[in-house]
């Protein structure tokens, strides 16, 4: 990993806004229209995928539920390759806009009304997301110095930005779905995805105008700056499309999960390696990063039904009327989550910081395990309204799933903000790029598994109330007791972690 992406001991220089460095809000807004392309799309494909393909046949869920799943996987084992070569071989500038560039063809490639072509529009999403989302999330942690103690509330607004992205993308999308015309909805789904490949376009457009400000952090190191080393990474993304494609459409999500927890072996053995050579400290420090990364995966198994068995819910399962006739868009169900992590995020932030002051600040490990429990008492909400409040249609009523939402939020702002600032602090400094990507790798699995879990949720005629109260029952156990589990065993982790908070 080069320099630039590392916490450093000085940062540049930086003007000031709002008490923090001022490239970061450029990075926030370059993060927030990249996840406006990428939440304005994913809450549709799902459901496009039956629409589509499937002709609207209640079958047609597992397989959807499984290729959301992947797509997500892939999404974020991409991230490991992707800090790779913006550690080893272009930096974390060029990293970026090449990857901005990528995502956006692909974007518009699964407007096409082909399953093949679908498939190769989203492989390449993937490749290029892998290339964008570690390396920004790096470069932040690069704006403070090593032990500034604003980093990790810097992380909970970058987080912010891109919360902001996913709030607004779903309103504006779903109702691009729901209300743009009277013709077919899998027609109206190609909307949903022109309206993600322009923001994909302004994240772009953003971030080169905005570059300047970050005074050569993310630029190559020497040795790095040649042009060539961009056309062969580019070159490399071309090549690598159609293998992202035919994991997709060829392997199925059992070989993928295979493979993925392989690279995720492959990864810990690497940052181990690299531990011991930095000593005794840092290999202690690997480890406890590496256990939090397991837990993660469990997390975001279930949080991910969002897009998957949670959308077919809302679709089938929820009594959506609201006043006047008006049917509630299955898609701004999506919008709620980062509603409540934009309200939320500041609060939490500032409780922290007031921890902080007192000395009462939970650690990184405790507030994982918090984050896990508030994800179990979700599910919990689920079980009580799919045992209780079942109406003679087979309906629900709205407030369980949309309370669902704000507590997973919850559990996501004591835990994916924390980890992102904890990658930079606690990774072997030549490797941190890489690390973020094992971030990502660990949500990746989550994801992948999320989409083989909605399927069995759904089954081969799709959910009912039946299925969705036995699977969302396993899935409280499932989080529970590991949470539970972690926030016990949180002092000995705290311990390897030698001081870092």
């Amino acid at each position: 990993m080069t320099e630039t992406a590392a916490p450093a001991p000085n940062a540049p220089d930086y003007p000031q806004t709002l008490g923090h460095p001022r490239p970061l809000w450029m990075l926030f807004m370059t993060e927030f229209w990249e996840r406006f392309a990428f939440y304005g799309m994913r809450w549709a494909l799902a459901l496009y995928i039956v629409a589509q393909f499937f002709d609207g046949d209640p079958s047609g869920q597992g397989y959807a539920s499984r290729t959301y799943g992947a797509y997500l996987a892939l999404v974020y084992a991409a991230a490991v390759f992707g800090g790779y070569v913006a550690d080893k071989v272009i930096g974390y500038q060029r990293s970026i806009l090449l990857g901005a560039v990528v995502m956006a063809c692909g974007l518009f490639l699964i407007m096409w009304p082909d399953q093949q072509v679908f498939l190769f529009g989203l492989a390449t999403v993937i490749v290029g997301n892998g290339l964008f989302k570690p390396n920004i999330s790096s470069m932040v942690g690069r704006l403070y110095g090593l032990g500034d103690p604003r980093r990790d509330r810097g992380f909970t607004l970058f987080y912010m930005g891109i919360n902001g992205g996913a709030l607004v993308a779903p309103l504006v999308t779903g109702w691009l779905a729901a209300y743009f015309s009277d013709t077919p909805m899998q027609q109206n789904y190609k909307a949903v995805f022109l309206a993600a490949g322009l923001g994909m376009l302004v994240s772009l457009v953003w971030f080169e105008w905005g570059r300047g400000e970050l005074k050569g952090v993310g630029q190559p190191a020497p040795g790095q700056s040649s042009p060539r080393r961009v056309v062969w990474v580019a070159l490399g993304c071309v090549l690598a499309i159609p293998l992202v494609y035919l994991l997709m459409a060829r392997a199925g999500a059992i070989a993928l999960q295979w493979l993925l927890s392989a690279m995720f072996v492959g990864l810990a053995v690497m940052l181990f390696v690299e531990g011991l050579r930095e000593g005794a400290v840092q290999r202690d420090r690997v480890i406890a990063m590496l256990i939090i990364f397991a837990f993660n995966v469990l997390f975001w198994m279930f949080y991910e039904q969002a897009g998957s068995s949670f959308n077919f819910l809302a679709q089938n399962l929820v009594d959506r009327e609201m006043f006047g006739g008006w049917s509630f868009p299955v898609g701004w169900f999506q919008s709620v989550a980062p509603l409540a992590i934009v309200l939320l995020a500041p609060l939490v932030s500032l409780a922290w910081g007031w921890l902080d002051r007192r000395r009462a600040e939970p650690s990184i490990p405790r507030k994982f395990g918090l984050g896990l429990l508030f994800n179990a008492l979700a599910f919990v909400v689920l079980m009580f309204a799919l045992s209780r409040l079942v109406d003679g249609s087979g309906h629900i009523p709205f407030w369980p799933l949309v309370l669902v939402y704000v507590l997973q939020v919850i559990g996501e702002l004591c835990l994916s903000p924390i980890g992102l600032s904890m990658v930079t602090k606690l990774a072997p400094v030549r490797m941190v790029g890489f690390a973020m990507g094992g971030w990502f790798l660990s949500t990746g699995i989550g994801n992948n598994l999320s989409g083989i879990f909605a399927g069995h949720v759904s089954g081969e005629s799709g959910m009912t109330v039946a299925s969705a109260l036995s699977g969302f029952t396993f899935s409280f156990w499932l989080l529970v007791v590991p949470g539970a589990l972690l926030f016990l065993a949180a002092p000995l982790i705290a311990r390897l972690m030698h001081g870092v908070k």
